[in-house]
């Protein structure tokens, strides 16, 4: 934030009088340097010494302090000769600063009067402090973090900053001591909260800056274990033993040393905080609510194995919780009931199960969700509280020392479910919903897809019977492509079957086959597809039919309005006009103000009515060809603006269509990755079409998705289907481009040898083609690649090559993206000055093309070079810049990297301690290279720890890069395996 903080308004928090304070008034800061505001306007308080008077009668809170004390508060045993005349002047001129009647005279000394409460921002922190214990007290946790919150976002630097004299001095430490308190009470509330990886890395910071402090020890041990990293909690209570004994010579304080043993014993109250538990019952009830499995449940078997393994891992670690997501009626609810069934055994105590109702009007409240489970673990009704937050620490406090799955289904959002979670080690939790939970924090996540072909036409013969699908092979598949491949469609069809002997599989494929009645086949006890949509469909003006239609041919979660008007050929105006009469009718649903989706059988029937409606088909077609003109043609022009001077956009297809324009790149960001996953289906639909080198070129020109990790799976997954696709359509120039992204992706997920293999491809298919732009990328990712691999000279003929083919081209911004990675060539070559040199030229070429998100990369390349040179502080800047630059353009894996390269400069430079806490943030957000850098970053923290004095935590570090570096068999191992022998010394 720019310019002074601002201290808070005269009044109390909250207080409902906001609008009648005078908007003149005085304010005043000792949480920092002495200040005084009237209204905004900050007043000139004067000298030190004055800064000084003025602090020690605020800080007085109204009492009168004689001249004799002022000066004792101001100069100390030694005053000036002079003393009482300089404070006389020191008073005089704060008079005329102030407003009349503040500074009083009286009894021969000074005070201050008549300031409206909230006018000194100690005041406010000590009144929200107050309010915190309070609402602690009353167990509102949330409400009591929060106050303490803002409490000690007051705090501005170094309490008095630059004010002279003892009493200033006192007061510093008193005011720090304090403000520690407040610390470590807000950071227990964090621990309180479940929030136990996200205070991980503030902790290690504190505990490096004030390393006697043993609360501060204390709450680290406790966010490590919860996070499920007990060596290196451990690790601390061994460090802080040692330094103690060596600094202090004494032994850690009782609390420790019990934390220690608990830690030791895996006592399960650790893994969440404890809460008043209810009466024990007798005999403890043992809930069986999962819904009954299907018996002809099929297919799925990847997804059943990796399910229960992570099930399985749940003896041991604090919680085991997957989050199922997906389309209704892709069969959430069938996989995740079929996978609780199979775990049964290994949750003796019980299983839990509810409907959250997500999906429709009114979901359900997390607070009638927890009184029904703990009624049903036993607890009586008169024990229940009231409250969300003591139902769910009621509910944890229960299940602590029991082993329950607890099966979540059809939730709304993360919001719903977290109060849900047990919480305890031995138990997990399986949740479905529509929606990706990527705000789940510790969710393993899992995307359901309709199923194969393959596994509808297993699931259909199952319930039908091996015997008639054998003889009619072909008509089976018929009906299990018209229904979509859906697993609820294909059950409603195939019950139907099941339960009409005199039909055969061909009847039922050719009524299915009546696209007017399709829909109303699909009908089977009570699960139905409603024969209204068809009535609804019929009532339909021709305008809002032919919408209708067309709309549901794309794929996606949803659709934008822009995106709707492309598919439409219509003025957005118009498209918004028709949409908003198809909500009405409920025939499609408004997912967020200018964003449309279709129920997943409404899609299902637009489309049949698509197929049957639409004339000449060619209309389809040419209604995803114009929905891709629009996201190539949008994507090319915030490429185009991330990345001025890069002339890739020039290479792309030509498009028909013209996209969205935008002013600035935060707009341009937020649509790319608010329409990442509608624009990665629209690449996917152009496969095995005419449309299929406009739909690579769309995903070339959107790799950011996956370069900042917002949607790196589907972004591969897309990057695989269009390179088998290019193959074997023998388009040579598309598939050296589609292999060019994939290559892309697999370098940001740290897989470097199947990166390889894919970035050779690119070269080749680049060459035959003989595309530039292609050839250039391939060459600088191979360059990449050998620098991961360690042949530097292999890397420096790449990246010569790449440049050589950018320069053709014209291309300054590509040059010099490949410049920052040749210095980083001439770095591992041991050339630091040319290094540095590369990098500084590859900056100035950027420099004039603007402030693009690929200067970040310059920063960071400048910044490895110096850092090298051992000119860290030049370094820490270049770092500074690119992370700003990455966070303004989302790229939160290159933000977690430069972290790590931030904290690598700090332990070149001696500095440890921040060392260790940007390590801890790159560990936090993640980096590009996956696994690989992971394990990079652990050992770089546990260098740090080691200088620390912290050496069993540094081990424990050590000890899980070296398993990362195993898993991934990279030579990084080698080193690690060094600082693990007993007799290192570091």
């Amino acid at each position: 934030m720019d310019g002074d903080p601002r201290v808070p308004e005269q009044r109390r928090p909250g207080s409902a009088n906001d609008a009648a304070e005078p908007a003149a008034a005085l304010r005043f800061g000792v949480l920092g340097p002495v200040r005084a505001w009237r209204g905004e306007e900050q007043l000139a308080t004067g000298s030190p010494q004055q800064r000084a008077l003025l602090a020690a009668l605020l800080l007085r809170e109204g009492r009168t302090a004689t001249a004799a004390e002022l000066i004792d508060a101001l100069w100390g045993e030694e005053p000036p000769s002079q003393a009482l005349a300089a404070l006389r002047t020191y008073a005089s001129r704060l008079r005329k600063i102030l407003d009349a009647g503040v500074l009083v005279s009286e009894s021969g000394g000074y005070a201050v009067r008549g300031l409206t409460e909230g006018a000194l921002d100690l005041g406010v922190a000590q009144e929200l402090a107050a309010e915190a214990e309070k609402a602690r007290g009353a167990g509102d946790l949330c409400q009591a973090r929060e106050q303490l919150a803002r409490a000690l976002a007051l705090w501005d630097g170094e309490v008095l900053a630059g004010v002279p004299g003892p009493y200033a001095e006192a007061q510093r430490v008193r005011l720090e001591e304090w403000r520690l308190q407040l610390l470590e009470s807000r950071l227990d509330m964090d621990l309180e909260q479940g929030c136990h990886a996200e205070a991980v890395s503030e902790l290690t910071a504190l505990t490096a800056e004030h390393p006697l402090r043993e609360r501060l020890r204390e709450l680290l041990m406790l966010a490590l274990y919860r996070s499920g990293r007990q060596a290196e909690a451990l690790a601390v209570y061994a460090d802080t033993r040692r330094l103690l004994a060596d600094e202090l010579g004494v032994d850690p304080r009782p609390g420790l040393k019990e934390l220690q043993q608990r830690i030791l014993q895996a006592d399960p109250a650790l893994a969440e905080p404890s809460a008043p538990a209810a009466e024990p019952a007798a005999a403890p009830v043992r809930p069986a609510q999962l819904p009954a499995t299907v018996p002809d449940f099929t297919g799925r078997a990847s997804f059943v194995s990796e399910l229960g393994d992570v099930l399985a891992s749940a003896e041991g670690r604090v919680m085991a919780v997957s989050a199922l997501a997906g389309i209704g009626g892709v069969g959430k609810t069938t996989l995740a009931v079929h996978v609780a069934h199979r775990a049964r055994a290994a949750f003796p105590d019980g299983q839990l199960y509810v409907d959250l109702q997500g999906a429709g009007p009114r979901a359900a409240e997390p607070e009638t969700v927890l009184g029904s489970f703990l009624r049903a673990l036993g607890t009586a009704d008169s024990a229940i509280p009231d409250s969300l937050e003591e139902r769910a620490a009621l509910y944890r406090s229960v299940l602590d020392g029991r082993r329950v799955l607890v099966l979540l289904d059809n939730a709304k959002d993360a919001a719903q479910v977290r109060p849900l979670l047990p919480g305890m080690e031995g138990c997990a939790a399986l949740v479905t919903s529509r929606v990706r939970m990527v705000d789940l924090a510790g969710a393993h996540l899992v995307d359901l897809d309709v199923m194969s072909p393959d596994e509808a036409l297993s699931l259909f013969t199952k319930i039908v019977g091996e015997e008639r699908v054998a003889s009619e092979r072909e008509a089976a598949l018929d009906v299990v492509a018209a229904c979509g491949f859906l697993p609820l469609a294909i059950r409603i069809a195939a019950s139907r079957l099941a339960a009409r002997r005199t039909w055969t599989v061909s009847v039922l494929a050719a009524k299915l086959a009546d696209e007017r009645r399709r829909l109303d086949e699909l009908q089977a006890g009570d699960l139905a597809v409603k024969a209204t949509f068809e009535l609804g469909y019929g009532a339909l003006d021709p305008a809002q039919a032919r919408a209708f239609r067309l709309l549901g041919l794309a794929d996606g979660p949803d659709i934008s309005l822009a995106a709707a008007a492309a598919v439409l050929d219509l003025p957005p105006e118009d498209t918004e006009d028709l949409l908003e009469s198809l909500v009405d009718t409920s025939l499609l649903e408004s997912a967020a103000p200018g964003r449309y989706r279709y129920h997943d059988l409404v899609r299902l029937y637009a489309r049949a009515c698509a197929e049957r409606d639409e004339q000449p088909p060619s209309e389809r077609d040419g209604a995803l060809s114009r929905l891709l003109d629009f996201y190539l043609s949008t994507a090319a022009a915030i490429y185009a603006i991330e990345r001025p001077g890069d002339r890739l956009v020039d290479h792309l297809e030509a498009t028909e269509r013209e996209g969205l324009r935008f002013e600035e790149g935060a707009a341009a960001l937020d649509w790319l990755y608010t329409e990442g996953e509608s624009l990665l289906a629209c690449v996917r639909q152009s496969v095995a079409t005419k449309r299929l080198r406009r739909g690579v070129d769309l995903l070339w020109a959107a790799k950011d998705l996956a370069e900042s990790g917002a949607n790196a799976r589907q972004y591969e997954a897309t990057a695989v289907a269009v390179c088998e696709a290019t193959k074997a359509a023998g388009d040579t120039r598309a598939e050296g481009r589609a292999r060019t992204t994939l290559t892309n992706v697999l370098l940001v997920s740290g897989r470097i040898q199947q990166a390889a293999d894919e970035a050779r491809l690119a070269m080749d298919r680049a060459a035959t083609a003989q595309d530039v732009a292609a050839g250039s990328w391939a060459a600088n990712d191979r360059g990449l690649i050998s620098l991961h691999q360690h042949r530097y000279a292999d890397g420096k003929v790449f990246f010569d090559q790449a440049i050589e083919g950018w320069t053709a081209a014209g291309n300054q911004s590509g040059a010099a993206t490949t410049l920052f990675n040749l210095s980083r060539a001439h770095l591992a070559m041991g050339n630091v000055t040319k290094a540095v040199d590369i990098a500084q030229h590859g900056l100035t070429l950027l420099a004039a093309l603007g402030r693009t998100m690929r200067l970040a990369n310059g920063h960071y390349a400048l910044g490895m070079a110096l850092t090298k040179a051992d000119r860290h502080a030049d370094a820490l800047d270049q770092f500074g810049e690119a992370l700003t630059i990455f966070a303004d353009h989302r790229q939160r894996l290159w933000e977690g990297t430069t972290h790590f390269r931030v904290a690598e400069a700090h332990i070149a430079a001696r500095r440890p301690a921040q060392a260790a806490l940007h390590a801890e943030q790159a560990l936090a957000i993640g980096c590009i290279g996956g696994d690989r850098m992971r394990g990079n970053v652990l050992t770089l923290l546990g260098r740090a720890l080691s200088t620390l004095g912290q050496v069993d935590r540094a081990r424990a570090c050590w000890r899980e890069a070296l398993k990362l570096f195993e898993e991934n068999s990279v030579p990084e191992a080698d080193e690690v395996r060094v600082l693990l022998r007993p007799a290192t010394t570091t």
